[in-house]
């Protein structure tokens, strides 16, 4: 089928042109489809549609890629902006963990209902608007996201969502306002650690730059992997052949016996791909990628983990604070996890990565299966991706746990998880109450600087800082430098609250251990220290025994 064309991203694409609302290619209103028939030219636009969302894709990456370079060094001032503002944060809690809490709890209310406050104010401010009320649904989706912004209806859904958070919040802290000032103890003596092992605020970036590593490894393999196919050529021809469908070799085609057996035969491209048994099982050297991708990855973030337990359960279990602690808690830490529990770490993020891999062949086998009218087979890989991604947060949850008491004991993975487990169930009703809402507070004040910086930057590239107005550059949109300085912002401040969420693990980790091997007698007096031990204590005056203790 030959037409006039033009090209578009290196490929050949139908010249069409309007005159007078009739849509022509070569200046004709239909076109020969090679087969001796003259076909209608909106047939052969309804077929190439597609390409129109492949071009205005590309145009779209165009113009977010001309923001980030008139924006990129206004978003590094906005993430050195979250990583100064989480420094801060985290310093004050040193000194003022109760205040700052209380500081945070209203901050984060306040800036939620600034949200609320402003998106109502859009909502208002477009009434009467002509466009303002057409649905979302009905416009559909566009390249330009500004023109959402000219809707009600989505300064209404960003209100209810905000209302949604914002009611949530108030509710548990209303609910929970009792275990709050001991979650804030508990804070409190964190800081005193991190205040004793303060590299343990810079020990992220090695864990980030390890995970940096294992992504370029794996995107360097996946690429080389995916360019590895080579293009396929077979024979192929109108009358009967014998080697009809046959791999050829187009360099040689005319000198082989094919033609003269074959006169009407061709040596055509069929595919880009292979026949050997390397190309027919790409696709499990691609998963086996990934499911290497996933072991390393785990494999870092355990070795930061147990590290990081070492380092705050060098701090618990010194009687005499600093004094019995090492010289350099972290380091040290850091050389028992590569020289002890290498193995543990290993199997650990072994057994996280099977998951992993299950995980995302499910995902494969749905997309293979969408096209597909099985209900039933839908119906059982829905459960199954829910099963296995309730397991994978539960292993993540025992492993976590696992790596502390490595940290502590030394032990090896099959122990520390079991000893773990039963000693979180033994203490179940500290977890849930006291352990979490530690948690629940930590995430107030990622939710805070997250909040913080992203208003900050919409008033600034959205030009409404007078101050700063000529400065803020012009932006085809102005939410791609503020959504990266939000992601950006979220990224550094959970960096240094992870450190804090660690250690708050660990501490009460190794809490739960104190009670059932120490009674608080001169024989054997607790390790924790007076000011946690006044607070956790209090009301439970009989704390539970391990059988180990009992004997």
């Amino acid at each position: 089928m030959l037409i006039p064309s033009t090209p578009l991203v290196r490929r050949c694409f139908p010249a069409f042109q309007s005159k007078k609302g009739v849509i022509m290619v070569g200046n004709q209103t239909t076109y020969d489809d090679g087969q001796g028939h003259q076909r209608n030219v909106t047939e052969l636009l309804e077929g190439a549609k597609k390409a129109n969302v492949v071009l205005e894709a590309r145009q779209l990456a165009m113009k977010i890629f001309e923001d980030y370079t008139v924006s990129w060094y206004w978003i590094i001032i906005g993430l050195v902006i979250a990583m100064v503002a989480s420094l801060i944060f985290i310093v004050l809690l040193r000194f003022l963990a109760g205040v700052m809490v209380w500081v945070m709890i209203v901050m984060v209310i306040l800036v939620l209902g600034y949200g609320i406050f402003h998106c109502y104010m859009e909502y208002a401010k477009l009434k009467g608007e002509a466009g303002s009320d057409v649905s979302l649904v009905d416009l559909g989706f566009q390249t330009d996201l500004r023109v959402y912004l000219h809707l009600r209806q989505t300064w209404l859904a960003f209100m209810i969502i905000l209302c949604v958070v914002e009611a949530v919040i108030i509710l548990l802290l209303i609910f929970l306002r009792k275990r709050i000032l001991i979650a804030i103890a508990l804070i409190r003596e964190a800081s005193r650690a991190i205040g004793h092992v303060m590299m343990s605020l810079l020990f992220p970036l090695c864990t980030f730059f390890l995970l940096c590593l294992c992504i370029a490894y794996w995107a360097s393999t996946a690429v080389f992997l995916s360019t590895s196919n080579e293009a396929v050529y077979k024979v192929f021809n109108e009358s009967a052949c014998q080697f009809s469908g046959q791999p050829c070799r187009p360099e040689t085609f005319n000198t082989s016996n094919v033609t003269k057996q074959c006169p009407d035969a061709q040596c055509l491209f069929a595919f880009y791909g292979g026949e050997t048994a390397y190309h027919k099982y790409l696709i499990v050297l691609q998963f086996f990628n990934i499911f290497m991708f996933f072991w390393l990855v785990n494999f870092v973030i355990a070795l930061g983990q147990v590290t990081l337990a070492g380092a705050f359960a060098s701090y618990y279990w010194a009687f005499k604070k600093p004094d019995d602690m090492p010289a350099f808690p972290l380091f040290s830490a850091f050389g028992r996890a590569l020289r002890y529990h290498t193995g543990s770490l290993a199997f650990g993020s072994l057994i996280l990565a099977i998951v992993q891999v299950i995980r995302v062949i499910l995902e494969y086998l749905d997309h293979r299966l969408k096209a597909a009218d099985n209900r039933f087979a839908k119906f059982l890989l829905s459960c199954l991706k829910c099963c296995f991604w309730c397991l994978e947060k539960f292993i993540k949850f025992l492993n976590r746990n696992a790596y502390i008491m490595i940290a502590v004991y030394g032990t090896n993975f099959c122990t520390s998880a079991r000893n773990a487990f039963f000693l979180l169930m033994r203490n179940i009703i500290r977890v849930a109450v006291l352990d979490k809402v530690t948690d629940f507070l930590l995430f107030l004040g990622k939710l805070l600087i997250v909040g913080s910086v992203g208003i900050l930057a919409f008033f600034f590239f959205t030009q409404r800082i007078k101050l700063v107005q000529d400065t803020a550059p012009s932006l085809n949109y102005y939410w791609v430098p503020i959504l990266t300085v939000i992601v950006g912002s979220y990224l550094i401040a959970h960096g240094f609250f992870s450190v804090y969420g660690m250690c708050v693990d660990t501490l009460f980790l190794c809490f739960c251990e104190d009670l059932e091997r120490n009674d608080g007698s001169p024989e054997r007096p607790y390790y924790m220290s007076p000011e946690l031990s006044e607070i956790l204590l209090k009301g439970n005056p009989e704390p539970p025994k391990s059988a180990d203790s009992q004997g």
